[in-house]
């Protein structure tokens, strides 16, 4: 991969501390196989939402897929209908929630939303991903600002700034209707619209009710980190939760995101299905993850770099690859399904 896009991916914010603690959470616990249980027959099925997935695996929101293959979120989202795993569009895509919706066939698909401070372009966002078919919402709350993220800046590496992931937005007949000439005519002009528009840092869990208003399906809060804010998102009438540090690519020196995922799930987990991510390399990594109480993780780097090496077939190897490894090891550490396993199984 050429330097720009591999770091963009790789790399974290600051030092890469968080991205460093994220492994590291993992690296503390260990497995505790356990034997002669009859667990020569696997089965991963889970339910998320009211969902039923073949396996606890979904592939989280990657923007900007277009820097890693021109096929980028189409051929994500085909390999992950493939195997009948929901993908999760970004609002950064490359492509428009349309065309993402049209190569997604039948299987589940959810949308990302970066809550914008403009309330009318939001609801159209919202609208539109509802008339494409996307089931579930997703909105990501750790990232009003972008984190201070050195590999970028000392590369100058800024898909954004030549119209790259801005698809949705730039698609959007409310956005286009404030613009003097379309974005394909005026580029400038449409950044900076939209960079007036930021996700807002104003924001609090009051102002909640309005996605509530404009989303009639389930709700997932992603970027919680404390069991209160996991609480608050709760009580404003969140359906779901994702344990979250962005990957580390938004607070350098924060807690490594599996050390809080066992504090969220004591606070909201029988209320509500909370998810992870942030970290997930191994098939060992998801069996931690689930003892300690999430119902299904995330994937975000290891399928984009199977995007940027072989395109759909490389989504499509590492989804399979992780699937494998989740199935096999799950067998070899006496269990038989998902939900057999808690926190005994973890030392």
């Amino acid at each position: 991969m050429p330097a720009g896009p591999y770091w963009y991916v790789a790399g974290g914010a600051g030092t890469g501390a968080t991205v460093r603690a994220n492994r590291a959470a993992f690296e503390r616990w260990r497995i505790v196989p356990r034997m002669l249980r009859n667990a020569d027959r696997r089965d991963l099925s889970t339910t998320v939402l009211g969902m039923h997935l073949p396996a606890p695996v979904l592939l989280a929101p990657v923007g900007v897929q277009s820097i890693l293959h021109p096929e980028s979120e189409l051929a994500s989202t085909r390999a992950a209908a493939e195997l009948g795993l929901p993908s999760v569009l970004s609002s950064s895509s490359s492509r428009t929630l349309e065309e993402v919706a049209s190569a997604g066939c039948d299987a589940p698909r959810w949308m990302q939303l970066y809550w914008s401070s403009d309330r009318e372009i939001c609801a159209s966002i919202l609208d539109r991903g509802k008339r494409a078919g996307f089931s579930a919402l997703v909105v990501t709350v750790d990232t009003w600002a972008r984190g201070w993220r050195p590999h970028e800046m000392d590369r100058r590496y800024y898909p954004a700034e030549q119209g790259i992931g801005m698809a949705i937005p730039f698609s959007d007949p409310v956005f286009r209707s404030r613009l003097a000439k379309p974005p394909e005519e005026d580029l400038a002009a449409a950044l900076q619209l939209w960079q007036r528009m930021p996700t807002d840092a104003g924001k609090s869990w009051q102002q909640f009710s309005f996605l509530r208003d404009h989303w009639s399906g389930p709700i997932v809060v992603k970027g919680i980190l404390h069991p209160d804010d996991a609480r608050h998102a709760v009580a404003r009438g969140a359906d779901g939760i994702v344990v979250s540090n962005h990957g580390g690519r938004q607070v350098d020196g924060a807690v490594g995101a599996l050390e809080m995922l066992p504090e969220v799930v004591d606070a909201v987990g029988a209320e509500v299905d909370v998810l992870f991510d942030s970290g997930i390399r191994t098939g060992a990594d998801v069996i931690k993850a689930l003892a300690l109480g999430a119902k299904a993780v995330l994937v975000g780097r290891p399928y984009a770099y199977g995007l940027a090496q072989a395109g759909e077939a490389g989504v499509r190897h590492v989804l399979r690859s992780l699937l494998a490894d989740i199935d096999i090891t799950l067998g070899l550490v006496g269990y038989r399904s998902p939900a057999e396993l808690d926190r005994d199984a973890l030392r």
